[in-house]
């Protein structure tokens, strides 16, 4: 919010748009009711000041403006590295756990529907990227979205082999498949060379 305030003043709207020109249709709207709570924090704090500009035809409307503080603390902000704090947490794996403990079946059918899931939202970005070339910090952004998706099929792909000890104990199996288990891995290790295929040739398409 600062960083956007360094660039003159604005109202609350124009920097809700300011903020989404900027960072591109990936990341979501920004909702102005949180925006105007961040506003109201930076304002308190010192960061910020706020003053009214009268109109004869709308409402006044509150312009604000950063401090000699916060344009040193944006500042700060901006050089210094930014350190992971959340922890490599991500939901993605807790269902990994729980499909396992239902045993290679239901292992099997959430690895499948979240390949699929990830190929579409692969399609999705590449679609965006072609439709954004002009703007290199949105470019920016979706090509560290795809590179994140991609890495995720990656590792969800190799997925079903790697549990497949947990999940056939789960299933009474000792970690060992039935010979239709074998045949239907072997299945799904062949479209996923076919989606590759089509997936590689998707992105390239997307970064020329």
């Amino acid at each position: 919010m600062l960083a956007l305030l360094t660039e003159g003043d604005s109202h609350g709207y124009e920097i809700k748009g300011h903020f989404e020109e900027a960072i591109g249709p990936q990341w979501g709207g920004l909702n102005i009711g949180h925006l105007y709570q961040i506003l109201d924090r930076l304002v308190r704090d010192g960061f910020v000041t706020r003053s009214q500009v009268t109109q004869s035809d709308r409402p006044d409307k509150t312009l604000y403006r950063p401090t000699p503080a916060g344009q040193q603390e944006v500042r700060e902000w901006a050089t210094t590295a930014w350190v992971r704090t959340g922890g490599f947490r991500d939901e993605l794996f807790l269902k990994l756990f729980g499909a396992s403990t239902l045993g290679t079946g239901a292992l099997d059918a959430f690895v499948e529907a979240q390949r699929r899931t990830y190929l579409s939202e692969l399609a999705g970005l590449s679609r965006l990227r072609r439709t954004h070339t002009g703007d290199p910090l949105v470019c920016l952004l979706l090509d560290a979205a795809i590179a994140h998706t991609k890495a995720d099929l990656g590792l969800i792909e190799g997925a079903a082999d790697r549990l497949s000890p947990l999940a056939g104990t789960k299933s009474g199996q000792a970690g060992q498949e039935m010979p239709r288990e074998r045949h239907e891995r072997h299945e799904r290790h062949e479209r996923h060379e076919s989606d590759e295929q089509s997936q590689d040739r998707t992105l390239r398409e997307a970064g020329s």
